[in-house]
């Protein structure tokens, strides 16, 4: 064994605290606590530590939990920005607005709303047997800056965001009864982290005010053990303990230290004895783990706990601290991540601190446990933190479920501030850095870190390059980068970049996604190969869904979903409140389809580092971002189960690259095929298989792929499908499976005859671009037209100003300043006659794309309520406006059929739009064309330019 002592003198406050000490004696200060509101200019008064205080108030809690606070009103001082300020002006929210109908569109609504000083006051009394002891006040998660009392003297100012605070009474608290009095301010004042961050803003976890943690008092022998920082090495198989130890006894002393490490395996302890100067001292000890040491990773959590016991002869007393640990090993190679010398694959979602039912982030490990295990269910093995840093419960449960974690130091700084400029939060970020590593840093779940998101200003570049030099020179147990999505610095350890993934922020319809036709063969070789380092996609996804308002009656917390009785009232308004669930569901299975785009690209990409997800669960705030497949509280929406999307997400994914989704029976159907696979080993021996099934499930054909053996990695080649389409006669949906050692994925596509058959008395229907007079002439004749509208052409009146895609919605329409597209897809009923020819489920699929790419979505909300679409757009949230693309109405004599679809321009090279159209006629020449709703020539005359 090899041991050192380096000895540190200091005189400073106790900043952090020791994992999970086992305490000589402790006094539980959770439960009621005095409470006053600030009230004299929301300053800190004089003596308020002097008296008594009123109220009551429980805590751990915050004042919104316990009722405190003003009402909401449109004076709230909010933390956080409001992009679209039309809530406060458009007379379609001035209802909004009134004085006890106050609702807020932007995010959830609290209860209660307070910024400002608030006082806190608990009676104590001190046992004798505390006396000469070391005294501290431990409060995990104040929000924001905390300042006590001891009775009249002032003990401090704490002000971490990320870490408990931590207060030395040694000197104040004697025997007897005494008053604590905590004054807790959750206002910005100079230290500005940016005020978007979800480590203070309203848009997610509210700007709350409180201690929601573990609240105690604990006294300790005036020689105790202060930190431990263990250091895994598992080339050599054993840990390096860093071993602070404060000695306030005021003279030399030399005692002994047992280590002793249990978990899987149980090393044998070791002891060694240490002399001791007064203050602070700095332990190393080599402590060998055993040759049969186990790994941590996310295949095998395995957490070993140490125990460090100081015994001081002089006294006859001992301290006990212990701390949980990994034997986990993570550095970059190239273009790779290696956990333990192995590549992974990040498949990651974000936490932006949404927690609906309290406010705040929980400090209880079985609450986290059960975030990691739906993130499993997902296919998932990673989570960021965006401008956050979790409580220590939240690295309990990483730890346990083998979760690597992005962890980032509470800022974002853009919008209200910028970083590198010489404010006083570059120091903050320094000092709260430090703070978080020596609280965290032991956890094998604690993989990266960065700064925060998206940083501003002229200078932050050159900042975070010696912020991340700082880190890469203190401590080699996680990975840096300097932000999450910018800047690509050469020093960073992996790149967070943006710029990976189907769309992109103000790309609108130019995306991938919106402006190329379906495909599975892209991937984002060309863009990564330009860095020497591993890239994870940043924030990719962000695909919303139309509101479940079902979900209203959960938000029985501390916030109300104000927001969604908005949006359903006005669903209501327009006469659809009966289609809410219908529109929930169809905009669910296209925000599915784009979420498995976005996810098999990342997994095409050989050598890609992994993605982020904006994200798994629904965004609250900024503007309402419903961007997830479950809800803010975790729960499944209906329209994708976890095992489906663990079929495109998971750590082995077999994956097809096909040209086209489209195809027409005279050529044949194409794919190669390769597979993701970042199990725990390699796989042996594998036949991977494939068939082609129908919309029944009948095989259609199948087959066999050579058997072969496939290592860790992506890009790995499996062979390739070829089938000829000749035998499908009729147009048909068909599905490709492949299945890579018990796992499997599929892709869609149609196939559509070459050649369509004659309609006999297809003259009788005549197909035009513009009612003009000979077609309505013919309409009053009797006759049938077919009107599909050019693109373009639609009147803005009609609904030509709204931007229609194939895609659903990014992010949300508030926040981006309206970026296209505005649309949450189709919906429609598979069964309807005007559809027989051309496959379709209720919800959009690649077969619509072509369709949503030359439509407009036509607005009918001056039109009769009782004319239901064939084919209805869903709209967004924020309008619930009734969308047509395709409908019919009686005309005079005749029977007219409207397409916002263009099935005119170029039709010669759009399968998909022939084969729609002759569905269309075929359905127009039937017995079953028979409209009931009648709409006049004039009204009708407003749907063109």
């Amino acid at each position: 064994m090899k041991h050192k002592l380096i000895l540190l003198t200091v005189i400073s406050v106790l900043l952090t605290f020791c994992q999970k000490p086992v305490f000589q004696s402790k006094i539980d200060l959770s439960g009621q606590w005095s409470f006053a509101i600030d009230s004299l200019d929301r300053g800190i008064p004089e003596k308020w530590f002097d008296r008594a205080l009123a109220d009551q108030v429980t805590l751990p809690g915050s004042m919104t939990s316990n009722g405190k606070g003003d009402d909401i009103s449109l004076k709230t001082p909010w933390t956080g920005q409001i992009v679209d300020s039309s809530y406060f002006k458009n007379p379609e929210y001035a209802k909004y607005r009134q004085p006890g109908n106050i609702k807020i569109p932007f995010w959830l609504q609290p209860v209660k709303y307070y910024k400002g000083a608030a006082w806190y006051q608990k009676e104590v009394t001190i046992p004798e047997n505390w006396d000469q002891k070391h005294i501290r006040l431990f409060l995990e998660r104040c929000h924001w800056e905390s300042r006590l009392w001891v009775d009249d003297k002032e003990a401090g100012m704490q002000n971490s965001l990320g870490t408990p605070h931590q207060y030395d009474l040694s000197a104040l608290l004697t025997p007897g009864k005494h008053r604590l009095t905590l004054c807790i301010d959750n206002r910005v004042k100079d230290i500005d982290p940016g005020m978007n961050s979800h480590s203070i803003s309203d848009h997610t976890q509210t700007n709350w005010n409180g201690v929601v943690g573990q609240i105690f008092l604990e006294a300790r022998p005036k020689i105790f053990i202060q930190n431990i920082q263990v250091f895994p090495d598992i080339h050599n198989k054993q840990i390096n303990a860093k071993i602070r130890v404060d000695n306030t006894s005021g003279e030399k002393v030399t005692v002994s230290l047992q280590l002793k490490a249990d978990g899987h395996t149980a090393p044998a302890s070791q002891t060694v004895k240490f002399e001791l100067s007064s203050g602070e001292n700095v332990l190393h000890v080599d402590y060998p783990m055993g040759e049969d040491v186990q790994l941590w990773n996310e295949f095998h959590p395995e957490v070993y706990r140490l125990t460090a016991v100081l015994n001081n002869p002089v006294s006859g007393e001992s301290d006990t601290c212990r701390t949980s640990f990994g034997m986990r090993e993570i550095k970059t190679e190239g273009k790779h991540i290696l956990i333990n010398g192995q590549p992974i694959f990040l498949r990651g979602t974000l936490e932006c601190a949404i927690f609906p039912k309290t406010g705040y982030p929980p400090t209880d490990v079985d609450a986290w446990l059960r975030i990691f295990r739906i993130c499993r269910a997902h296919g998932l093995n990673h989570l960021r933190f965006h401008s956050w840093c979790p409580p220590e419960a939240a690295f309990e449960a990483a730890d346990q479920s083998g979760f690597y974690l992005h962890v980032e130091c509470s800022s974002w700084a853009n919008q209200s501030t910028t970083l590198g400029d010489g404010k006083p939060f570059d120091t903050y970020l320094y000092d709260e850095s430090q703070r978080m590593v020596e609280t965290y840093g032991n956890h094998p779940s604690f993989c990266m870190m960065a700064y925060g998101n998206e940083p501003g200003g002229p200078h932050y570049a050159e900042f975070l390059a010696g912020f991340v030099n700082f880190w890469k020179n203190k401590d080699n147990r996680r990975i840096y980068t300097s932000g999450a999505g910018w800047p690509n610095l050469p020093v960073n350890d992996y790149l967070s970049d943006p710029k990976p993934r189907i769309q992109h922020w103000g790309a609108g319809l130019g995306s991938i996604i919106n402006s190329q036709a379906p495909s599975t063969d892209y991937d984002w070789s060309d863009y990564i190969n330009q860095f020497s380092q591993p890239t994870v996609s940043h924030e990719i996804g962000q695909w919303c869904v139309y509101p479940d308002f079902k979900e209203i009656a959960q938000y029985d917390g501390v916030v109300r979903a104000r927001n969604f009785e908005i949006f359903q009232e006005t669903l209501n308004e327009h006469g659809m409140g009966q289609l809410a669930d219908s529109f929930l569901l169809a905009s669910g299975k296209l925000q599915a389809l784009c979420y498995k785009a976005d996810i098999e690209a990342a997994l095409r990409t050989k050598d890609f580092g992994g993605f982020q997800l904006l994200d798994l669960h629904d965004f609250p705030g900024q503007g309402t971002a419903l961007v997830g497949v479950l809800n803010p509280f975790w729960g499944e929406k209906g329209y994708i189960t976890p095992d489906e999307y663990r079929r495109f997400c998971n750590s082995t994914v077999p994956l097809a690259r096909l040209g086209k989704c489209i195809f027409t029976n005279d050529e044949p159907f194409v794919a190669t095929v390769e597979v993701a696979h970042f199990g725990e080993k390699p796989i042996v021996g594998c036949t991977p298989l494939w068939k082609i099934t129908d919309k029944n499930g009948k095989v259609i054909q199948s087959g066999k792929l050579a058997k072969t053996d496939i290592a860790i990695g992506n890009g790995i080649q499996l062979g390739a499908v070829s089938v000829p389409l000749t035998s499908i006669v009729q147009p048909e949906k068909l599905t490709l499976e492949v299945a890579v050692d018990s796992l499997s994925n599929n892709w869609d596509f149609w196939v559509y005859p070459a050649k369509k058959q004659t309609l006999p008395g297809e003259a009788k229907i005549r197909v035009v671009q513009k009612l003009d007079a000979s077609a309505l002439e013919f309409l009053k004749r009797g006759g049938s037209v077919l009107l599909n509208l050019k693109k373009g052409t639609l009147s803005p009146e009609m609904g030509g100003n709204i931007a229609i895609g194939f895609s659903s919605i990014f992010w949300n329409t508030a926040w981006t300043s309206g970026q296209a597209p505005h649309t949450l897809g189709v919906l429609c009923n598979p069964n309807h006659p005007a559809l027989a020819e051309f496959p379709t489920e209720y919800h959009s699929n690649w077969q619509w794309w072509d369709a949503m790419g030359h439509s407009g979505a036509i607005d009918l909300s001056s039109f009769p309520r009782e004319l239901s679409p064939i084919v209805r757009v869903i709209d967004d949230w924020f309008t619930n406006r009734p969308l047509a693309l395709i409908f019919e109405a009686k005309v005079g004599n005749g029977k007219l059929l409207v397409s916002g679809i263009d099935l005119t321009t170029g039709l010669a090279k759009r399968p998909e739009a022939q084969q729609l159209l002759f569905s269309l006629k075929k359905y127009m020449l039937g017995e079953k064309f028979n409209p009931k709703v009648e709409l006049t020539p004039d009204k009708l005359s407003e749907l063109t330019k």
